[in-house]
């Protein structure tokens, strides 16, 4: 009931979060498991939100095990379907935890489903692909092995900015490896080397390579142009926007700084904040104009507001 709710609210406020959003194969957003989803992890938590909002079916994924340390935590990302996956830094004596993860990752598989496996392991803030881990590989030829159908589809996922709230998303799907694109037999060692080798050159194909100060480049494959005709009639109401939001933003903009500081969770933090809460500033708008005017004129709060948080995103800065 969870997942499915905050998909329904991410889904309405996709247009503000996400500025635009450019898919290069939207067919595969249809596509029916048993799926697994390849990924490169530029942007922490907001990669996962990202890829539960615009698949059709429910999507799992993989996250780092040590967030799972309490009961409470373990309920809530079990609800929100996130299955933890141990790194060497998290803990040795953690790591046999992988393995009842990967049943549970196989389980899935055999009924359909679709999971997330950021293939690089780390989270970092930059348009580059890093090394690739072997997680991806050990579970996709488990599940052939055990005769499971598996499609891993390559995802490259891209964005204008980590810091600005609103941004373009160029998400990018490559060619789908099935088993029969792995040699069969042989030791498992080269099936999963082979196997990355495949992901790793189709990757490469999905994830911009920008140099961290090459602003030219960004700007180039990053940004999108505005008409001056939208410029023009998105004007006020952008204006409107900026004034209408300040109250909220202002404080979750720094709650958000301060509790990222150092880290690279920033823009998925204050996303994942706004998406929770903007519901009920616009409840807590619209009670207050009903008191005050005692008519329907509090339902307009429930238009104008997103309208106008829309139009102000719109305008705003693209890059960093």
């Amino acid at each position: 009931m969870l997942y499915k709710l905050l998909k329904i609210l991410s889904r309405l406020a996709l247009p503000i979060w996400c500025r635009r959003l450019t898919t290069n194969k939207p067919e595969i957003l249809k596509e029916k498991g048993p799926l697994l989803l390849a990924s490169n992890h530029p942007n922490s938590f907001l990669d996962s939100v990202l890829l539960d909002t615009v698949f059709q079916q429910p999507v799992w994924s993989l996250a780092r095990g040590d967030v799972f340390k309490k009961p409470f935590y373990i309920k809530l990302l079990t609800a929100l379907k996130i299955l933890p996956v141990y790194r060497t830094s998290e803990g040795v004596e953690n790591l046999s935890e992988n393995y009842k993860t990967f049943e549970e990752c196989i389980t899935i598989f055999r009924k359909g489903g679709i999971i997330t496996i950021y293939s690089e392991g780390k989270c970092i803030n930059e348009w580059h692909l890093r090394p690739l881990k072997k997680g991806t590989a050990r579970l996709a030829v488990k599940a052939w092995d055990e005769n499971i159908p598996l499609k891993i589809v390559p995802v490259g996922i891209n964005y204008s900015s980590f810091s600005r709230f609103g941004k373009n998303i160029f998400l990018n799907f490559g060619e789908i490896i099935t088993a029969t694109d792995i040699i069969n037999g042989g030791a498992d060692g080269q099936r999963h080397l082979a196997f990355n080798n495949k992901l790793k050159s189709e990757l490469e194909k999905l994830v911009f390579e920008i140099p961290a100060g090459n602003k030219e480049l960004r700007q180039e494959k990053l940004a999108v142009k505005i008409s001056l005709e939208k410029r023009i009639l998105l004007s006020l109401p952008a204006l409107l926007g900026w004034l209408l939001h300040l109250p909220l933003f202002l404080p979750v903009k720094q709650f958000s700084r301060q509790k990222t500081k150092g880290t690279d969770h920033y823009d998925s933090v204050i996303t994942g904040i706004l998406l929770i809460i903007y519901p009920f500033y616009l409840i807590l708008i619209s009670v207050f104009l009903f008191l005050i005017t005692l008519s329907w004129w509090y339902l307009l709060v429930l238009t104008v507001f997103p309208f106008t948080a829309w139009a102000f995103v719109q305008l705003k800065p693209q890059l960093d």
